[in-house]
């Protein structure tokens, strides 16, 4: 039996976790998330904690199981206590900041860089412009929003500029050297 998929997802307190089929409902403190997992997984409550079993031995159904349990594990954190990713700007000029409720990315291009959070979704950049946050209650959101950004300039491998997770390693090459 799956490792993962066996655990019980334990709820803390102010998280209600309401199953309607195959659809769940968290809601906490942080927000409130809504999925629909796979209809071959039974997903229950049982003496305040939620078990997911699978129908059988089937190659997919113990793919499945763990992944189920894992993704039911997130949003509860998410809506208890919430997912932070942390993004480091290295370069000359490089800085960011808000406007609001928009990112503003001054990155090296001849113009900024405006990012506007989807719903759930918040920024927080440092006094110093330098280091930025990305919150929410959705794991997958934060990362995907994450991973937008760094997108916009990714760190180069020569002077090593750029935005790069916070402690991100980037491989640095030697430039061309003169005679």
């Amino acid at each position: 039996m799956s490792r993962i998929g066996r655990l019980p997802v334990t709820i803390p307190a102010g998280v209600t976790v309401d199953i309607q089929g195959h659809t769940v409902l968290v809601k906490g403190a942080k927000g409130e998330l809504t999925r629909t997992f796979d209809p071959e997984m039974d997903i229950k409550m049982e003496e305040g904690r939620v078990v997911v079993n699978r129908p059988s031995d089937q190659r997919r159904h113990r793919a499945v199981h763990g992944l189920t349990r894992a993704l039911l594990n997130n949003m509860v954190l998410g809506v208890s206590q919430g997912f932070t990713r942390a993004l480091d700007i290295q370069g000359v000029g490089y800085r960011a900041e808000m406007q609001g409720k928009s990112l503003v990315l001054h990155v090296g291009y001849s113009h900024p860089v405006v990012m506007e959070p989807p719903e759930g979704i918040s920024f927080t950049v440092d006094k110093t412009g330098r280091l930025l946050t990305v919150l929410g209650s959705d794991k997958e959101m934060v990362g995907e929003i994450a991973a937008r950004i760094r997108r916009v300039r990714p760190p180069e491998p020569y002077k090593g500029k750029g935005i790069r997770y916070l402690g991100e390693r980037v491989r640095r090459k030697a430039g061309k050297t003169g005679k």
